[in-house]
């Protein structure tokens, strides 16, 4: 088993919830060094959001595998001295306290570098570190209601809809742990030193909108809500089986689109001039809808996989975890891997997010309990005694 690729980079979690923590584990899986930095009394809320099993927090299990666990309460000057001999030792430390937290502390970024010039200071918020809005709180949701997703999700005569996980946490963790990479890539290569990584959680899924901006900028053109009909092609849609079970058709590629209307028996339609673009097809989307939907309903769902598979056109069923659980291919892949757990024995999880052919990532470990490494990492890495952490223990440091 390899170490992983980002064996020797040493990263400081101080982050609490999704956005910052999730990077964190994506960096912990491909063999980065953790530490998860809690506050002593106050532990990250991941602890205990979401489903819990005998008091145990499942996501958290997930969250905050592969990292060592410590408590600080950062407030203090203690606490603080303690974090910035950390960071002294570190290459990344992650945080999504509002903008002026650190810096009140004793712990911004200038402070960090003095210790540790190439220390990559990670700050995740939900509206950046400066404009009008940077002080306010910031979550997901509203990422998710103020980037636009919102608006363009939803049937089009419903409300705005939001989606019923982290979305915008996780497209930013996502992109957080890109730019960890890419700061380290310009320090370690290209011989640059430290620096500010500054990530609004407002942004990333901006991006994820496409041409949004570049259309209204250009054409005035304001998306409205399609339900799960595409505007820039047709047949695409969820469709029902006689048994009762829901499909999903795409046809982006034009080949398999006349393809699928070939299939449920209307291949005239494919010599129509508009047929020959996907926003022709869209200008037409009740009529194809009309023709998939009422042959997909004439049949159960077994039936409608393999035909669209002999026709080699794009289908999926609509799964729930149930169904992910049991799919072969999830099984191929160990996308649901099995991990054994220091409270529940073994557990099923998400694995690593790629593989790599000659460094894989791996889970080592699942998240473990709160100040568990407390010793291991305060006595291991920075030396210090019994007397020492007891006496930070009396004063509530960690």
């Amino acid at each position: 088993m390899s170490d992983g690729p980002l064996h020797g980079v040493s990263v400081l979690d101080c982050a609490t919830l999704f956005a910052g923590p999730l990077a964190a584990t994506i960096l912990g899986d491909f063999g980065a060094d953790v530490v998860k930095v809690e506050h002593p009394r106050k532990h990250d809320p991941a602890r205990t959001h979401g489903p819990v099993k005998d008091g145990v927090g499942l996501w958290w299990k997930s969250l905050a595998r592969n990292k060592h666990t410590v408590t600080i309460d950062l407030g203090t000057p203690s606490g603080a001295a303690l974090l910035r001999r950390l960071a002294a030792r570190a290459d990344v430390l992650i945080e999504n306290f509002r903008p002026g937290t650190l810096e009140r502390w004793g712990l911004g970024p200038d402070v960090l570098h003095e210790a540790n010039p190439r220390l990559i200071v990670a700050r995740v918020t939900g509206f950046g570190q400066f404009g009008p809005y940077a002080g306010r709180p910031g979550f997901g949701t509203l990422a998710e209601s103020m980037s636009g997703f919102a608006a363009v999700t939803g049937e089009p005569d419903g409300p705005p809809t939001l989606p019923p996980f982290g979305l915008a946490d996780g497209v930013a963790a996502l992109t957080l742990a890109g730019a960890v990479q890419t700061a380290l890539y310009h320090r370690d290569v290209r011989g640059g030193p430290g620096q500010v990584i500054d990530l609004a959680i407002i942004e990333p899924l901006l991006t994820l909108l496409g041409p949004q901006p570049m259309a209204y900028d250009q054409l005035g053109v304001v998306p409205r809500r399609t339900g799960n009909r595409s505007a820039n092609n047709a047949p695409r849609n969820t469709y029902r089986t006689r048994d009762g079970r829901w499909v999903a058709v795409s046809t982006s590629a034009q080949s398999v689109a006349e393809r699928v209307l070939a299939l449920v028996g209307h291949p005239e339609v494919t010599t129509e001039r508009w047929f020959a673009t996907g926003s022709g097809r869209a200008a037409h989307t009740d009529l194809l809808d009309r023709y998939v939907g009422d042959w997909i309903a004439a049949r159960d769902l077994a039936d409608v996989l393999d035909a669209f598979g002999e026709a080699q056109a794009a289908v999926a069923p609509v799964y729930d975890i149930r169904d992910v659980f049991a799919d072969p291919q999830y099984r191929a892949l160990d996308s649901l891997t099995t991990v054994e757990d220091e409270d529940l024995g073994p557990v099923r999880m998400q694995n690593v997010l790629f593989r790599l052919s000659h460094s894989p990532g791996s889970i080592r470990w699942t998240g473990r309990r709160p100040g568990a490494d407390n010793d291991a990492v305060f006595s291991g890495r920075l030396g210090l005694g019994a007397d020492e952490l007891a006496a930070l223990r009396e004063e509530g440091a960690i």
